[in-house]
């Protein structure tokens, strides 16, 4: 044995100690990976969950991993004093194969530490939102809200998010430092109504809804000015005017509760239906089709003169 590998180790040109430790790490590779298939047969004999072959797989996986890279490293490493540099190589070893793990652990530091999310917000991790509900070393857990429903309301789904994602996905909340959010309403009555008149009823509308909800706003942006540059000159709600195809639009802007916005929405869209309908010279536009016949229609300054019947 010793002369084939004094042969096979001259003619790949390494010495004979490496060609050595070099089959020994092949033969103890080979035997956790058949050792670890052997396992598994015996551990999942009779089961066709497929979580419970997935975690054991997985968990197999990383054991292999490590009890490999332990002992592989004893070979190579038994001729060097210093232990120090094996823990060193077997920590990089270790950072390499549980990347995601440590992401998310330093992440759950991160998120104690800064407090970008906490128990209670309502955030959104990329194309997800909802309500945290729980806190853990490697994973957060939201109660989901959005998606298939309509406006901000619980879709009943629990989603556990990676804490990594802290890092890698732009966080939105929703009730951190300043509880509120802006929303807007856009109103379109005809061009034939009269919108000053739906303005000013839009205007009272909002300002009834909005009293309380723009002092308690007042308050929370002073609070959040201490650890943001947060500044609003104006709190208080507001109607725009613009003009769009099918009439005049009078946008609703003001400031309200995330968790009270689908609420607070219905109650003032009740307040403009019950409004509107008692006002004769205000109708909602809506895409509709007709024929403007301008010498009849028009003012006396836009008919042209050498107008025929």
């Amino acid at each position: 044995m010793d002369n084939l590998i004094q042969v096979v180790s001259k003619f790949i040109g390494i010495s004979p100690g490496t060609f050595r430790q070099l089959l020994l790490s092949a033969f103890i590779i080979i035997l956790l990976w058949i050792g670890r298939v052997i396992f598994l047969k015996l551990a999942l004999r009779g089961t066709d969950d497929p979580r419970k072959l997935y975690k054991w797989r997985k968990n197999s996986n990383y054991v292999v991993v490590v009890l490999g890279f332990f002992l592989v490293g004893r070979i190579w490493f038994e001729g060097i004093q210093s232990i120090a540099t094996f823990l060193g190589l077997l920590s990089a070893g270790l950072a390499i194969a549980l990347k995601d793990p440590i992401t998310d652990l330093v992440a759950w530091l991160f998120i104690i530490w800064r407090r970008p999310i906490d128990m209670g917000d309502r955030i959104q991790v990329g194309d997800t939102r909802g309500d945290v509900i729980d806190l853990r070393l490697f994973k957060f857990t939201i109660n989901e809200i959005g998606n298939w429903v309509d406006a901000d309301q619980s879709t009943g789904r629990i989603i556990h998010v990676p804490n990594h994602r802290i890092f890698s996905d732009n966080i939105a909340n929703y009730s951190s430092e300043f509880r509120f959010i802006w929303n807007e309403i856009p109103v379109l009555v005809t061009f034939e109504s009269n919108w000053k008149k739906a303005k000013e009823i839009l205007t009272e509308i909002i300002k009834i809804h909005t009293r309380d909800m723009t002092i308690d706003a007042q308050k929370q942006v002073l609070q959040a000015a201490r650890s943001y540059m947060i500044y609003y000159n104006v709190l208080t709600p507001i109607v725009y005017t613009t003009v769009k195809d099918s009439g005049v639009m009078l946008t609703i802007r003001y400031i309200t509760d995330p968790r009270r916005r689908r609420t607070t929405q219905e109650k003032i869209w009740e307040d403009i239906l019950t409004h509107f309908s008692e006002e004769d010279s205000i109708d909602f536009a809506y895409p509709t089709t007709r024929i403007y016949y301008n010498p009849n229609e028009g003012k006396p300054g836009t008919v042209p003169k050498d107008k025929t019947n």
